[in-house]
């Protein structure tokens, strides 16, 4: 960390504030301010103006895009002392922080690189206590969960994804690729690595709008079945099945994965295993273990973290993605070989999501007016902060995507990587 960091105050009417006796509550709000900013901020330039129109400034100074923000009032300057992992998204969705200098980007962009000067917290085993309570997931609860964020309309979504509707990260080849056809290239990746021959049966657990599903139908020839807690998701993938004549070859359930009794060739899941929670990673393998069949190959495509953490960042499980978790590899290896399954391959996506998320940033800022109008400013707000702070987990926080490949026989799969890339 820079030794030159510092935080110093700026009174734009000195006269004045000598002769105003100072309100305790905004001294103490000052104080607590201030030892924030001096313990976050050490690079860049952060400015906070409080309610009573002074300025915190921290940072040392060594940046040509200065960030500078207003506090409306002493309730939200006492939260952001407190509790700052929470009380900063829902200040910028109530509007009580107003940007005077930079972009929202800007501002966590700053908060993100400075944090990755840090090591990860350590937590204590009341946290991990709290953490099982948390994440328990069991199917009601997973039912809430998915009801929260992917049951919101269509139109939402329409508004920045892809035209198949690919709600996780895309896979960029090349820098220029459009986002839709990085999310061809996810899909395409995602088959090679199956190893799909025309005729096998596929379960694809957190289907989506069921574009992989169809796709792999079409592409491969396979026989696939979705399954999906979301009722909106479940209604849009069934008509776009229909549509393209798919229905015969395509099957959507709403039903939890631990309930599929049947056994399939070839297991996909993108995007899902971010809501099992880690009480029931044991069982989320164990299942995947008994529903391929010997010969089997499944792959998980899942957000991940380069350390343990506890629980999801406090903002994001509150508005976001409740019950949800980002693991780090080291959670997850000892549950897939206690159920008696091969790792046959790992590959690491590290900023692919970062850049997926900026596209997504953009589109949804391109039809900002219209999503206000599907649903209101504050709405909107959320989601900007929602799309900012994800981006920047990628970028700067350890948070990435892997792919792991499965199998219950150790020769399911060739026994070099070439077969992908032929693919």
């Amino acid at each position: 960390m820079s030794s030159q960091a510092s935080v110093s105050f700026d009174r734009p009417d000195e006269a004045r504030a000598r002769s105003r006796p100072l309100d305790p509550l905004s001294a103490m709000t000052r104080f607590a301010l201030e030892r924030l900013l001096k313990r976050l901020i050490h690079t860049g330039s952060l400015t906070v103006v409080l309610p009573s129109g002074e300025a915190l400034r921290a940072g040392d100074g060594e940046t040509d895009d200065p960030v500078r923000i207003r506090l409306r009032n002493n309730r939200t300057a006492w939260r952001l002392a407190l509790y700052p992992g929470l009380a900063l998204g829902e200040a910028w969705m109530d509007g009580d922080v107003v940007l005077e200098k930079g972009t929202l980007w800007d501002l966590l962009d700053l908060v993100g690189r400075n944090l990755a000067l840090r090591p990860p917290p350590r937590r204590g085993r009341l946290a991990r206590l709290w953490r099982r309570i948390e994440q328990a997931n069991d199917r009601a609860a997973a039912r809430r969960n998915v009801a929260h964020h992917y049951d919101l309309s269509l139109d939402l979504y329409r508004r920045f994804l892809d035209a198949d509707l690919q709600y996780s990260c895309a896979y960029f080849e090349r820098p220029d690729m459009t986002l839709d056809e990085a999310q061809i290239a996810k899909k395409r990746h995602l088959a090679a690595k199956l190893l799909l021959e025309p005729g096998q049966s596929v379960l694809d657990i957190g289907c989506g709008w069921g574009g992989l599903a169809m796709t792999l139908a079409e592409e491969a020839g396979a026989r696939v079945t979705g399954v999906t807690l979301s009722d909106e998701q479940l209604a849009v993938a069934r008509n776009r099945a229909r549509e393209r004549g798919l229905a015969d070859r395509v099957e959507f359930r709403k039903q939890d994965y631990r309930d599929v009794e049947e056994r399939f060739d070839r297991i996909v899941s993108v995007g899902m295993f971010e809501h099992v929670g880690v009480p029931n990673y044991q069982t989320f393998f164990d299942a995947i273990a008994r529903q391929l069949t010997d010969d089997g190959v499944a792959v998980l495509h899942a957000i991940g973290q380069n350390h343990v953490s506890v629980s999801n960042q406090p903002w994001i499980g509150k508005y976001i993605f409740p019950g949800g978790y980002t693991p780090a590899l080291s959670e997850i290896l000892p549950a897939i070989e206690r159920a008696g399954l091969w790792v046959t391959d790992i590959e690491i996506l590290r900023l692919h999501y970062a850049d997926t998320l900026k596209a997504w940033r953009d589109r949804f800022e391109a039809n900002r007016a219209e999503i206000a109008a599907l649903y209101d400013e504050r709405f909107c707000r959320m989601w900007e902060f929602y799309l900012c702070v994800s981006e920047v987990a990628f970028r700067h926080r350890g948070c990435m995507v892997f792919q792991i490949q499965l199998s219950r026989r150790v020769d399911a799969v060739p026994l070099t990587r070439d077969y992908i890339q032929a693919a």
